[in-house]
């Protein structure tokens, strides 16, 4: 199908529905008029403001909304003192706590979820504590360019939809990828989604962009910025804030499967990559049959708080796990399927491989020589260095089961109270 055709039939499909959007805001208006009400009972000195992408317009369809709300307490209450205030503003609400560098909360409205986040009124980003203070200039920021330039909050909506669709979408720790507001700048800066992404394709080695020109040039960007600021595949210098890099969650892994997208749509343009593609555990078992490999579907679970922080577990302890299985296996497809719990999947197909090498000790060490040899009968030496060749006569499902045994305290000391297979 044609690249323009593409676009614009999408154009249409990716904005929610008028009424979705309208009955969303009447409840966060009900919302807003009782956090007022409460913050004047309990005289804190408090504003309240909805921030994210439905303050700017740049919301996209979706099967579930977040609706950001942001009170924002005066400068004369501490940090540590915020997360505690709004609690008192919350009591009699049906709210859940969420935990984070301050505690948050939510209320479920069906399939919106409204987070009342606290932040602290400030007028200077430079006087932010928390990067959540920073939401209000964000959203300033955003609405003014749309404001000035209308197209860009359907080219924003096109970036968000793409993005989410290729599993890029979000800063989360296990996701590693563009924020909302991320992704805002980037259209911003190109003008529209095709030159965003003509331009993503073509990148070869770090990107700095600093579009309201906050530095002279790159060298004192690095000089500026803290290193671990740095590390993300392009560097976007924050037009509100110039010591924060805005893509700093960017890892090299999630940019490169973002590229891959954007070069394979420019090629073959088609809706289907606007299109979020569920896990097809029938698709997974043809491949496996197909390429005559082991199936092994991995359940597990950890003690942590649903969200950020256990999705972040269980992908380090999936990644972690992966890593002792490929000494043994090739990883011949793998899938990891978190949903916002406390437990996540993990699909693996294996293929065993005919031997290992085992590396032993030194011939200089006669005492250790010995032992090792007796207990690896096809052993060689190179080098001086001792080596035995291991048979790999197990399956994956009995790897697990061994792995349990030999690693229990490993398992448990990385959040994980549950690993089925």
């Amino acid at each position: 199908m044609n690249l323009n055709k593409v676009i614009q039939n999408l154009k249409k499909e990716i904005a929610p529905e008028k009424k979705e959007i309208t009955g969303i805001k009447k409840e966060s208006e009900l919302i807003i008029k009782e956090l007022n009400k409460k913050i004047k009972e309990k005289k804190f000195k408090a504003v309240v403001f909805v921030g994210g992408s439905f303050a700017k317009d740049t919301v996209i369809k979706k099967k579930n909304y977040d609706v950001d709300i942001f009170v924002r307490f005066d400068k004369k209450y501490e940090d540590w003192e915020i997360s505690g205030h709004l609690e008192k503003v919350l009591t009699g609400m049906n709210v859940e706590k969420v935990h984070g560098s301050r505690d948050y909360f939510m209320i479920r409205r069906g399939k919106v979820i409204f987070e009342i986040i606290p932040v602290r009124l400030i007028s200077k980003p430079k006087d932010a504590v928390n990067v959540a203070d920073l939401s209000y200039f964000h959203v300033s920021y955003v609405r003014k360019k749309i404001a000035k330039h209308k197209s860009l909050a359907d080219e924003i909506r096109l970036a968000k939809t793409f993005c989410y669709a290729q599993k890029c979408y979000g800063a989360e720790s296990y996701i590693k990828g563009f924020s909302g507001y991320a992704l805002e700048l980037l259209i911003i800066h190109s003008g529209s989604f095709l030159k965003f992404i003509k331009e993503v394709s073509k990148i070869k080695e770090k990107v700095i962009i600093d579009p309201e020109k906050h530095y002279k040039n790159k060298k004192i960007i690095s000089l500026d910025m803290n290193e671990s600021k740095l590390k993300s595949p392009i560097v976007f210098v924050d037009p509100t804030f110039k010591e924060r890099n805005a893509l700093a969650a960017l890892s090299d892994e999630t940019f490169e499967k973002f590229k891959k997208s954007c070069a394979e749509f420019l090629k073959k343009p088609s809706e289907e990559f606007f299109v979020v593609k569920e896990f097809s555990l029938s698709d997974f078992e043809k491949y496996s049959e197909k390429n005559k490999l082991e199936l092994l579907k991995i359940n597990i679970s950890t003690d942590r708080q649903e969200g950020d922080i256990a999705g972040t577990k269980l992908l380090k302890f999936s990644n972690m796990l992966e890593e002792k299985m490929e000494k043994y296996f090739e990883i011949k497809k793998k899938e990891f399927v978190y949903e916002d719990k406390k437990s996540a999947e993990i699909y693996l197909a294996l293929k065993p491989r005919k031997e290992i090498i085992l590396r032993g000790p030194s011939i200089k060490l006669p005492e250790f020589s010995k032992a090792f040899k007796a207990e690896h009968k096809d052993n060689f030496e190179k080098k001086g260095i001792l080596f035995a060749r291991e048979k790999v006569n197990f399956n994956g499902k009995e790897f697990i089961e061994k792995f349990k045994e030999k690693y229990s305290k490993l398992i448990a000391d990385m959040g994980v109270t549950e690993l089925v297979v």
